[in-house]
């Protein structure tokens, strides 16, 4: 079965700056704004907030 395009990968990039990335899927057309999820960073240690990258 193929993939549909309404549900596109997108990455999130750590707001920490230390360069981790997360790859996830969303519903373009529920959330057309930016994710912003927060996330486990392990080169900090925490959670942190994690945000759509375009």
């Amino acid at each position: 079965m193929a993939r549909s395009t309404t549900r596109a990968v997108v990455k999130l990039k750590s707001t920490a700056g230390t360069g981790v990335t997360y790859v996830t899927r969303k519903n373009r057309l529920n959330d057309p704004d930016r994710m912003v999820l927060r996330k486990y960073d392990p080169q900090v240690g925490t959670h942190v907030l994690f945000r759509e990258e375009r």
